[in-house]
């Protein structure tokens, strides 16, 4: 089937379209290449389009906005930030596990950082992959880290101490950073064939919130329930993701107006729960464990595959993908018995 965008907002209308929809925020290259049988990297556009579009999917993802601290280059105060995140990009490790000390720490530091530079947007991708979109797929543009953004820039401990020392700072980071972010998706609103806002922002552990909730309340949602504001507007889906137990804080989320949660953390939360409590709200997209796309077997990711679809998918609101995303280390085959599954026992109405 060619993509069809129009898939993906009925169901999120808790509609049942012709099939369930795949969705994935992000798939390795090594996956998209053994996929198409030829190698994909980051600069090939068209690649990539040809692999969303031929493996079923009815969006392709772009990052807009301040996404990674490593992308500012300016500036001695931060130069050991950038080298550790690249360093650990370099190892394949998490670039984000910044825990101690970062280059804010104080008023001076703020003042010092390059935010100028942090706030400007690459929109070329954005053009340069207009020609590429088959009619009916949409760009789905990610965005969002209001809350890690700060603490990785303060580091973990220092921000959870600030919290308490010096409020007024985080205060400061957090709104700069949501200004940031908020002023990048007003950039791309015009931009042809965008069918939605990504918001990323990992907010739990699988006990549940990394900080209180109440935290998330005064300084970080407002900024994404204007972002979802401004999706409405403009007639576009909003999605939330967060690793981790987002139960303290789900209803929370709801009210900011999203469409969708993504991706019900398979290690710590129940997908039938979800949908039994709040999936008259909410879509809901996930959660096949991508522990399992590594380390489990074909036929046991069809069959998880499958009774996920059977247990959730009837009603709609409902897309299927993994419990975060499709990493180089998952096994090629598993990533296709979860794909082809949906696509073969997906169609509306269920019957499996």
């Amino acid at each position: 089937m060619p993509p069809d965008f129009e898939r993906l907002k009925k169901a999120m209308r808790h509609e049942e379209p012709d099939r369930v929809p795949l969705v994935e925020g992000t798939i390795a290259y090594e996956i998209q290449s053994q996929f198409l049988g030829r190698k994909i990297k980051g600069d090939d556009l068209g690649g990539q389009v040809e692999f969303w579009s031929k493996a079923g999917y009815d969006h392709f993802p772009l990052t807009v906005g301040m996404m990674n601290p490593g992308e500012i280059t300016r500036e001695s105060s931060i130069v050991g930030l950038v080298e550790n995140v690249l360093k650990k990009e370099e190892k394949g490790e998490k670039p984000w596990a910044i825990e101690e000390k970062g280059v804010i720490t104080n008023h001076e530091d703020f003042e010092r950082f390059p935010w100028e530079e942090a706030a400007r947007v690459d929109l070329s991708k954005f053009q340069k992959v207009q020609p590429f979109l088959p009619e009916g797929a949409r760009i789905l543009a990610f965005s969002g880290k209001v809350f890690t953004l700060p603490w990785m820039l303060m580091g973990f401990q220092n921000f959870c101490m600030s919290l308490y020392l010096q409020e007024d700072l985080v205060a400061r980071v957090i709104k700069k950073v949501g200004e940031i972010q908020v002023g990048a998706v007003k950039q791309i609103l015009g931009i042809p064939k965008l069918g939605g806002i990504w918001a990323i922002d990992d907010l739990s552990y699988g006990s549940g919130p990394m900080v209180d909730p109440k935290i998330f309340r005064k300084y970080v949602f407002p900024w994404y329930e204007e972002m979802a504001s401004l999706c409405k507007k403009n007639d576009l889906l909003f999605f939330f993701h967060s690793d981790g137990n987002i139960w303290p804080v789900i209803e929370d989320l709801i009210a900011l107006g999203i469409d969708a949660l993504h991706p019900i953390d398979p290690t710590c939360m129940d997908i039938r729960e979800v949908k039994k409590k709040v999936g008259q709200k909410v879509g809901i997209l996930g959660n096949i464990d991508t522990d399992l796309l590594a380390r489990g077997t074909p036929e046991e990711v069809r069959e998880v595959t499958m009774k996920t679809i059977q247990d959730i998918a009837p009603g709609g609101g409902f897309a299927l993908g993994s419990g975060n995303s499709v990493p180089s280390w998952a096994k090629f085959e598993n990533y296709q018995a979860m794909r082809e599954t949906t696509l073969k026992f997906g169609a509306y109405p269920i019957k499996i």
